[in-house]
């Protein structure tokens, strides 16, 4: 029991020192933050709280300027997300061609609202405000495919895929 303790943290202590790298990269300046924030997702998942505490004072920010930034944009998530994610853009352009009826259809399927997870963690439904690929309308990313001309059955399907 001891030595899988022991295993655990030295895994914690491995990540936190890419993390460390990618301050000292940056020169533990706050210019670096988003690029730090990118690097803490890729490494844990998500954006968890002590984390963010640690690059406060390493950065020497506010915690609450940190938090201002992750849930600002999109990419960032404070909880952890599910093993595989589906995006729905819900700019303009993928709006005007009904991608609200295809995230209510999906809310439906996976039995949760957008910007959850379902309960067996198994996928996080999120839309966006915008994918920055309205000549594709609608667009969704499903595990980072874009998938362009969107509609519920080619999204059904993609879900489907992830059950089977």
């Amino acid at each position: 029991m001891v030595r899988e303790q022991k295993a655990d943290e030295n895994e914690v202590d491995d990540r936190w020192r890419l993390i460390e790298r990618t301050m000292r990269k940056h020169g533990y300046q706050p210019s670096g933050l988003i690029e730090i924030l990118h690097k803490l997702q890729e490494i844990y998942g998500y954006l968890e709280r002590e984390s963010l505490k640690k690059i406060a004072t390493s950065l020497k920010v506010p915690l609450s300027n940190i938090y201002g930034v992750a849930s600002f944009y999109h990419y960032f998530s404070l909880k952890p997300r599910g093993e595989h994610q589906c995006v729905v853009c819900l700019g303009t352009a993928c709006y005007i061609k009904g991608s609200q009826a295809i995230v209510s259809e999906l809310e439906k399927i996976l039995e949760i609202k957008a910007g959850k997870t379902t309960p067996d963690k198994k996928v996080s439904l999120l839309s966006a405000r915008c994918l920055g690929s309205c000549g594709l309308a609608p667009a969704g990313v499903f595990d980072g495919e874009v998938i362009a001309n969107l509609s519920n059955d080619k999204a059904k399907k993609k879900i489907k895929e992830w059950f089977e």
